[in-house]
């Protein structure tokens, strides 16, 4: 069995405790708040089963490696995830899902990880793919950020972009890319087809191999004075977009 890991702060220990109660060995918790988050927090941890621990704050940093932990962490068992993206493609093919993908390039920080898997999660993507060189990986922070997102959205790292995406073409899934310069805009785009929408880091964007293996180019408009958009940001006007496009027919 793999070994245990560590997640914090409320949403991500909530959510985790609510779906897979199983897999949590113990919720550590700062016995000195006793405002009304807490107090409904650990009601829900006891209706659950879990094992409660009282801590102090300098332990719950210690754990979690972060102050950000809001006076609650948990030691859990990782949860089995879809072993691989192709096992997640042919599952949602046997099911008659139109997949839903977003693909991440560059992406290295932590907090944008993590928000881009909330956003991810909340517009009903099927997963999240990154390169396994240059961008960030699973930690306490994301997991954090994500506000349990982490934990419901798989997040596939493959060893060579582009050829994932050629493999995702060839399967049919339409590879749409942002790019500030791009002629047409988001919303002149179908995305009700099978779909991976393909974003790049703030500033950098994509790199050039990614972005040439892309299907299409669109843009985001953008009304004001500021010429881009953090990518979490932009990542959920692109998946909410492709949800109202399917939503509607």
């Amino acid at each position: 069995m793999s070994s245990p890991k560590v997640i914090f702060g409320f949403h991500a220990v909530g959510v985790r405790i609510k779906t897979a109660p199983q897999s949590v060995i113990e919720v550590l918790f700062d016995a000195s708040r006793r405002d009304a988050r807490m107090r409904q927090f650990v009601t829900r941890a006891q209706e659950a089963g879990v094992r409660l621990i009282e801590a102090d704050g300098l332990r719950l940093a210690k754990l979690s490696g972060s102050h950000g932990h809001q006076g609650v962490a948990a030691r859990v068992q990782p949860i089995a995830q879809t072993r691989s993206l192709d096992e997640l493609l042919e599952g949602l093919e046997a099911a008659g899902t139109v997949p839903l993908l977003l693909v991440l390039d560059g992406v290295t920080d932590p907090h944008n990880l993590g928000a881009c898997l909330r956003v991810a999660d909340g517009a009903g993507a099927h997963a999240v793919v990154a390169p396994k060189d240059h961008a960030a990986g699973i930690n306490a922070t994301v997991a954090k950020v994500a506000s349990g997102a982490a934990e419901t959205v798989p997040y596939f790292m493959v060893t060579n972009l582009a050829r994932t995406m050629n493999e995702l073409k060839e399967r049919n899934i339409w590879c749409v890319g942002t790019s500030d310069d791009a002629p047409g805009t988001l919303y002149q785009s179908d995305l009700r087809r099978p779909l991976a929408l393909v974003l790049g880091a703030e500033g950098e964007g994509m790199r050039q191999l990614t972005r040439k293996t892309c299907d299409e180019l669109v843009r985001i408009p953008m009304a004001g004075a500021v010429e881009s958009l953090n990518v979490s940001v932009a990542s959920g006007v692109c998946l909410y977009e492709a949800m109202r496009q399917r939503s509607t027919g």
